[in-house]
C-alpha cells in the first residue's frame, strides 16, 4: 500500500517515537524525559520569558506548552508570574531547574552520540538538514 510505504507523516511519526523513546530512556535517571529537556534548555536561553516566545520557539502549541510546563513548575524547576500585561504569563528556569539541566545534559549527550553513532554522521547531517527544511514549509503556504 503507497501510505504504508511513502507517508511522510506516517514515517516521521514513527521516527519521532523511536528517537523519543531513545532519549526518554537515556535521560530517564535524571527524572527528565526528553520534551522536558528540550523545555528546560529553551527556557535556559531566556533570562525571563512569555509563555507564547516560549511555545513559539519549541514550535508548541499554548496548550500543549502549558500541560508540558505542569510537572515542572510542580517541581520547582520552572516558575511562572504574571507580565506588566496580565493575559502574559511569564516563564522562568529556576536555580533548581538550572542544576537539574546540567545533570541531564551528560545523559543527553550519551544520546545524541547513541543516535548519530546509529544513523552515521553523514546521514545524521543530511536528517538534520532535511528537517530544517521542513521548518520552512509552512512559511510558502
Amino acid at each position: 500500500m503507497r501510505v504504508r510505504n511513502e507517508c511522510t507523516g506516517q514515517s516521521l511519526r514513527r521516527a519521532t517515537r523511536t528517537i523519543s523513546r531513545i532519549y526518554d530512556e537515556t535521560l530517564a535517571p535524571s527524572g527528565l524525559r526528553g520534551t522536558q529537556f528540550s523545555l528546560l534548555i529553551a527556557l535556559s536561553f531566556f533570562e525571563q520569558a512569555p509563555l507564547l516566545r516560549v511555545a513559539e520557539e519549541l514550535s508548541l502549541d499554548r496548550t500543549t506548552l502549558t500541560r508540558n510546563l505542569q510537572p515542572l513548575e510542580r517541581a520547582g524547576l520552572v516558575a511562572s508570574s504574571p507580565g506588566k500585561d496580565q493575559r502574559v504569563r511569564l516563564l522562568r528556569l529556576t536555580e533548581a531547574g538550572r542544576r537539574a539541566l546540567q545533570r541531564a545534559y551528560p545523559l543527553w549527550e550519551k544520546a545524541q552520540a547513541k543516535v548519530v553513532k546509529a544513523l552515521g554522521q553523514g546521514r545524521w547531517m543530511t536528517l538534520l538538514q532535511g528537517l530544517d527544511a521542513t521548518s520552512r514549509l509552512q512559511e510558502k503556504d
